[in-house]
């Protein structure tokens, strides 16, 4: 294992970070909202810590293996969650305890969505665009990025890709050349983010709030510059554009890009991810309707139509925004959306979750052992479209679901450990393991409320969601560390 390597990549991409942090501090310095020394401290500090990792390996060449890669994914994600807490700690308002900045920072890298914060209306400007600023970065993942510019430094980056990159095929590349691979999926992101500020802004948002919602869309975060998130605009057409880009952003990138590259919409058509992503959320969204409209609540069925299927997009992609306490619906309506959220977007989208592509390569297999009881000397291969899937990938599926499994249940008694009840720990665990934000029960609104051990082993859950479990406890394992 190179350390000095790793150390060198460490100290560049902290140097990188700290240069994110100018944006909100000219918004404060502009709009004069008191929080310019925050970010103007946490900005020097960060830059010094990556620069004194970088400058003494600074002249050091090498390529990373495998394993340095994972290390330098999670070494990252934990250092770039503490020092995303940074400008929380230092500001005047919020002003948080440290258990609920690093919360924060990395509940908004992570694109989780939850917050500590009651009484976001009130933040000064440069905090409501810092933290939609986070997720953003969080969305497509900072080594993606990273993956692009390292190698103009002479640090090669496929290990990054690969320890970051979500899914069962994350082996598989847009084009040729890695770097060029990250640079499109960046061009994707950047090019819908703009898109859905325009969109927001044409609707009737002011700009700030356009561009803030349009980094918590794309990415799948669920932040919102208002405490009363997109219910605060009361809008049929905001809502509309929050559902089309939400949508959009769970869709598996790489499918944005052929139907870019050939003009036409065939490889969504094509697609049996998306076809099932489409399916679930088509159905969950009738299901809710139904409900709702047979609920006496006084609401009429456009009412409950609109408010169906803004939730089960929000939910049902991990995005985490809402219009009405969904956690009060009738019946077992709040229970199957957030069963919802355990699927989550496609592989290589910003969604959160098992990922859909698992979900119905479990299901293919189910239905493959089902007919081997039936023919027991068959041979069965699972197909996904044109393609036989390995049963490497297969067993490798099965072994994520074990795993995911046992560590929601360790994290779930963890909670139920620290005084949650159960209602609110499983949800809890949901939401953050699934990177969702919204539970039910006492965190329905916020974790303010939750004790610090809780807040800081929900840290440790939206971590395991976003490097999707494997990437962090590979670091667990002793053969990982034998040379």
């Amino acid at each position: 294992m190179r350390l000095k390597v790793i150390q060198k990549i460490l100290g560049l991409l902290l140097s990188v970070f700290s240069l994110t942090l100018l944006p909100p501090l000219v918004i404060s310095l502009v709009m004069h909202d008191g929080a310019a020394h925050a970010f103007a401290l946490a900005a020097v500090a960060i830059l010094c810590a990556g620069l004194m990792l970088w400058l003494p390996v600074r002249r050091l060449e090498g390529d990373l293996k495998l394993r340095d890669g994972f290390l330098v994914v999670v070494l990252f994600w934990f250092v770039l969650g503490a020092s995303g807490a940074i400008p929380f700690l230092i500001a005047d308002q919020p002003h948080m305890p440290l258990a609920d900045a690093v919360f924060e920072s990395m509940s908004g890298l992570t694109t989780t969505g939850a917050t500590v914060i009651v009484g976001i209306d009130a933040l000064p400007p440069s905090i409501l665009f810092y933290r939609q600023l986070l997720q953003w970065l969080g969305g497509m993942g900072i080594i993606v990025l990273a993956v692009a510019i390292l190698p103009m430094l002479g640090v090669g980056g496929m290990q990054l890709y690969r320890a970051e990159t979500p899914g069962p095929m994350k082996d598989s590349k847009l084009t040729p050349r890695i770097t060029e691979t990250a640079k499109t999926l960046w061009y994707i992101y950047v090019s819908l983010t703009v898109a859905c500020a325009v969109a927001y802004y044409m609707v009737g948002m002011s700009a700030f709030d356009a561009i803030g919602h349009s980094f918590s869309t794309v990415a799948i975060g669920g932040f919102s510059t208002h405490d009363a998130s997109i219910g605060y605009f009361d809008s049929v057409a905001v809502e509309g554009v929050a559902v089309f880009f939400m949508f959009v952003a769970g869709i598996n990138f790489s499918l944005h890009f052929l139907a870019w590259r050939y003009r036409n919409l065939k490889p969504y058509a094509y697609d049996s991810e998306f076809r099932m992503y489409a399916g679930l959320l088509g159905a969950v969204f009738v299901v809710c309707t139904i409900g709702l409209a047979l609920a006496d609540d006084g609401l009429d069925f456009t009412q409950s139509l609109r408010n169906s299927l803004f939730h089960t997009v929000s939910i049902g992609t991990t995005t985490g925004f809402s219009t009405t306490t969904f956690q009060n619906w009738p019946h077992f309506l709040p229970l199957i959306l957030l069963f919802l959220s355990f699927v989550g977007g496609c592989a290589g989208s910003t969604g959160g979750g098992i990922k859909v592509i698992r979900c119905l390569l479990l299901y293919k297999q189910g239905v493959r052992e089902i007919r081997r009881l039936i023919h027991p000397n068959a041979i069965i291969t699972i197909r996904m479209g044109d393609r036989s899937v390995a049963d490497r990938v297969v067993d490798a599926v099965w072994g994520f679901f074990a795993t995911y499994v046992a560590v929601f249940v360790l994290l779930l008694l963890g909670l139920m450990a620290t005084g949650l009840d159960q209602v609110t720990a499983f949800s809890a665990v949901a939401a953050c393991l699934n990177n969702l934000g919204p539970g039910l029960g006492a965190v329905s609104l916020h974790y303010g409320e939750v004790s610090n051990l809780a807040k800081y082993l929900l840290c440790l859950a939206m971590l395991l969601g976003r490097l999707e479990i494997f990437t962090l406890l590979v670091l667990l394992t002793p053969s990982f560390w034998r040379s």
